[in-house]
């Protein structure tokens, strides 16, 4: 599910279920476990995803067999993974390796630096296309990341954004080609690294404090 690298200060998290990458407990638990290591050892983070798909989103297999109570479950589990990703004191750089729906696009917008990989991928949050409506962390994150001119568009009418309508919209920062992707994305965090520290925090938990504030309140 998981395999965590280290290259010099950077820590490389490869998220490979072999499917997907959809966010089930067994993903919530690597990336936590992985956090944890990465905090005490390095001094930036890279979410790799596996080519073609960085994340599906939110496993609809567990949601549904579960029922409501358990698809509430694992949303609140996924809203506090991302918060954490949103809050964490490390640089946080996304290799967006292909499609990035729902939670998988929830991801990037918690991610700092966001670098994704060109071609026909989908990009976007299609919890409205499919009947659902958004949690707190959805419209927090959404308020937070997303341009403006998109605040519609996205988390209310489900458009789905291909790579390059994806950094209009605020989820890319960068797009590259599909074998550049990762490259970028850990030179990217190799520069944050290096000015990483007491002021990167302050600076990033000061400016995200009341959608961090508003988040943490809704979580159970």
């Amino acid at each position: 599910m998981l395999e965590y690298v280290q290259e010099g200060d950077v820590a490389v998290f490869n998220i490979d279920d072999g499917k997907a990458n959809a966010v089930g407990y067994e993903f919530l638990t690597a990336i936590n476990e992985a956090l944890d290591r990465a905090e005490s050892d390095a001094k930036a983070v890279v979410l790799v995803g596996r080519p073609g798909r960085f994340s599906a989103g939110f496993d609809l297999s567990v949601m549904k067999e579960g029922g409501p109570e358990e698809a509430m479950k694992l949303v609140n589990e996924g809203g506090k993974m991302l918060l954490r990703l949103f809050s964490n004191p490390l640089p946080i750089v996304a290799a967006c390796t292909g499609h990035a729906l729902a939670a998988g696009a929830f991801m990037l917008l918690s991610s700092d630096t966001r670098i994704g990989a060109n071609g026909d991928f989908k990009i976007g949050l299609n919890e409205t296309a499919i009947g659902m409506t958004l949690p707190v962390f959805g419209f927090e994150l959404s308020k937070a990341r997303l341009s403006q001119r998109h605040l519609t568009a996205s988390p209310v009418q489900a458009r789905i954004y291909n790579p390059k309508e994806a950094v209009d919209a605020g989820f890319l920062d960068q797009i590259v080609e599909p074998d550049k992707v990762i490259e970028t994305a850990i030179g990217a965090a190799t520069g944050l690294a290096a000015i990483s520290g007491d002021a990167y925090k302050g600076n990033k938990l000061g400016m995200r404090k009341p959608f961090i504030d508003t988040i943490a309140a809704s979580l159970k």
